[in-house]
């Protein structure tokens, strides 16, 4: 079964904060890992209250942020949206890791420097 995502953008990276995210990431994801689609959402401005509708809206099964308030996460979950927070990276590191089903709250995917 075909599973939508919602990543809270910020610019090419995950949003530092669900709440002050202006742009989402929205992928369909098949079981085998296959992205169907890719849509980013631009909104008119920050508010957790519009991107929660959103999700929800969408038929978005989770949710990929930084930090969410308790607030938000626990409407979400009530609404039995998955909430992946406080994980920081690019979004394609981020894509990639949900293809392959690997991707769980608190993954840091920034590059490690030697």
């Amino acid at each position: 079964m075909d599973r939508k995502i919602l990543v809270a953008l910020h610019k090419n990276e995950v949003a530092p904060r669900f709440d002050l995210a202006t742009e989402a990431l929205l992928v369909t994801v098949t079981d085998q890992g296959e992205v169907l689609e890719s849509k980013t959402l631009l909104l008119a401005h920050a508010s957790g209250d519009d991107l929660c509708d959103l999700a929800l809206n969408k038929d978005a099964g989770a949710v990929v942020c930084g930090a969410i308030e308790e607030e938000y996460y626990h409407y979400l979950r009530w609404k039995r949206v998955d909430v992946l927070d406080s994980v920081v990276g690019p979004v394609d590191a981020v894509l990639e890791r949900l293809r392959r089903g690997e991707l769980r709250a608190g993954d840091v995917l920034f590059p490690r420097e030697a």
